[in-house]
């Protein structure tokens, strides 16, 4: 079960990690790392069994692909549960480069960094790395421009 987890993931999953502008924290951008698998409504079975496997995260409907999403955003359940499985069964296709940047992005979040301007910039700087035919809402330059 646990490899089909891997390689299910390395055809229908993501890593990734957004970012928000906000006013209110100190340094004015929230990171946001995600893990989720899409499926059809009709072939959902395999990611209730695999929220099951985690214990962790929630399913949502997608409108704009029309899918459901099972996606884990606290960071603690990456860390825990999520990363872990993927060090243990890692995957096969280029998708394992994301992962191991978004694992380096929820270490560097785990110590704090996302609120230093520093930190921030290597959280940045990774995570642009991560997905690169995946639409963003800010480019790397936008996001490195608001942290001068």
């Amino acid at each position: 079960m646990y490899d089909y987890i891997s390689g299910y993931t390395d055809g229908e999953g993501c890593f990734s990690v957004s970012f928000l502008k906000r006013k209110k924290l100190t340094i004015g951008i929230e990171t946001r790392p995600s893990f989720s698998i899409s499926q059809n409504e009709d072939r959902a079975e395999v990611i209730y069994l695999i929220q099951k496997h985690f214990q962790c995260g929630h399913m949502r409907r997608d409108y704009s692909d029309k899918t459901l999403k099972y996606e884990v955003r606290k960071l603690n359940d990456l860390l825990l549960k999520v990363i872990p499985h993927f060090r243990k069964y890692p995957l096969v296709s280029g998708k394992q480069k994301d992962f191991e940047r978004f694992a380096h992005v929820c270490e560097l979040m785990k110590n704090g960094k996302q609120h230093t301007k520093s930190g921030l910039r290597k959280i940045v700087h990774s995570a642009c790395q991560m997905n690169p035919s995946g639409k963003r809402r800010y480019t790397q330059e936008e996001l490195l421009a608001l942290l001068r």
